[in-house]
């Protein structure tokens, strides 16, 4: 899986007339994050996990490409509607929602929702009566970087039980959903969890109760700044076996966000301020942990840093720019002498990162760029003059 990555030429044209530090997003890497999943895993229609990035130009790409929307609040299925994107196409799959969300899910057509206790059902039943519901259930998985599962997902045992509750409140029990975890290296975990959900829908049967639905969550990994240590395509094709094997007759639909995005977007950032702690060299960057960084603590992330420069690379400390001894972005790192007013690159920044930046000690946030709207974009699609010649040799 290539991540989209700025040249050091494009980066220094950018940031003579951006100021730093700012997000630079490709739709067309997007696209083609999504293509791959279409090809490899076709039978899973995609709900975009928008809190990932809820960017309006990555919102407005994938919509024309026929992805729907996993929302989490009013908030979100707002910017949607804003957008021009109804309802029909989002699914409102945070397990406790708040009166606020289910107000907006009535005024946007939001018909379908995710649950996984009782207490959910009379606030979906009063404020969306006849809405398509799915039971969110636990599933096991020791290969995924944040475990969902403690937090969400009724026990097995219950789940029938909780739609069967759900029809007696006006709703339509229509299937079954479950989440992996997130960044799961696992293909085991889905498969296991398809086996579960079987069982679900075999007992549902013998109970009266026909399901339709089957969300299978999201959790695709993307590259870390180690690499990725799966073969992306082989796990798709392999849980979309297990699903054409288990669901041929099922809706399946699966909520992707950190895969669809994480490697479409560079952060450029500008060294600005250097010392000497302890003998080792000390960077400070415009942009740090309560910025676009924030996915170190919150996401448990490390992004892949790229330096430029000339000579001999010693271990370095890169931090933050805010009055907080905490926002320290890297230590150790391997990095060429740098100075105040040189550039930094960061790849692989498009997932939890400025969606959960804040304005800590009053630092603007970063602004996303969109790539395929700048001159370095054009320049690069421009046939090469080599290959012009080449072309017209041939001929």
């Amino acid at each position: 899986m290539k991540s989209f990555r700025l040249t050091k030429k494009d980066m220094d044209r950018m940031a003579d007339r951006i100021p730093t530090p700012f997000l630079v997003a490709s739709l067309d890497k997007v696209e083609e994050n999504y293509r791959f999943m279409r090809r490899h895993l076709p039978r899973a229609g995609v709900f975009y996990a928008m809190k990932a990035n809820p960017t309006p130009d990555i919102l407005k790409r994938l919509a024309a490409l026929g992805s729907h929307f996993d929302v989490a609040s009013a908030g979100e299925m707002e910017l949607l509607a804003s957008l021009g994107i109804e309802g029909s196409q989002m699914i409102y799959a945070n397990p406790v929602k708040d009166s606020r969300g289910l107000r907006a899910a009535a005024v946007y057509g939001v018909r379908r929702m995710t649950f996984d206790d009782e207490t959910e059902i009379p606030k979906m039943a009063e404020a969306v009566p006849g809405a398509d519901v799915l039971v969110r259930i636990q599933v096991r998985n020791n290969k995924a970087l944040i475990d969902l599962n403690t937090k969400f997902g009724a026990p097995a045992g219950s789940a029938l039980d909780l739609l069967e509750q759900a029809e007696e409140a006006g709703l339509h029990a229509a299937g079954i959903c479950f989440h992996v975890g997130s960044q799961s290296l696992s293909t085991a975990a889905y498969e296991e969890a398809l086996l579960l959900a079987r069982k679900l829908f075999d007992e549902a049967s013998e109970r009266g109760l026909h399901l339709t639905d089957l969300d299978i969550g999201g959790g695709f990994p993307v590259p870390d700044a180690e690499g990725l240590p799966v073969d992306l395509a082989a796990m798709m094709e392999a849980i979309d076996h297990q699903i054409d094997r288990l669901f041929p007759d099922t809706l399946v639909w699966t909520e992707p966000g950190r895969y669809m995005v994480g490697t479409a977007v560079n952060l450029v950032a500008s060294v600005i301020g250097t010392k000497d702690r302890g003998g080792k060299p000390w960077y400070i960057l415009d942009e740090g942990i309560y910025g676009c960084f924030s996915g170190i603590m919150y996401d448990h992330w490390t992004y892949p840093l790229h330096c430029f420069g000339n000579g001999p690379v010693r271990p370095s400390t890169f931090g933050g720019p805010s009055c907080d001894g905490i926002d320290v972005l890297y230590r150790d790192f391997p990095a060429p002498v740098l100075k105040t007013g040189d550039k930094v690159l960061v790849t692989d920044m498009g997932a939890y990162t400025s969606v959960s930046a804040t304005r800590f000690n009053g630092f603007y946030l970063a602004p996303t760029i969109i790539f395929e709207d700048q001159p370095e974009y054009a320049e690069r699609q421009k046939p090469s003059r080599d290959s012009g010649m080449e072309k017209a040799a041939a001929v």
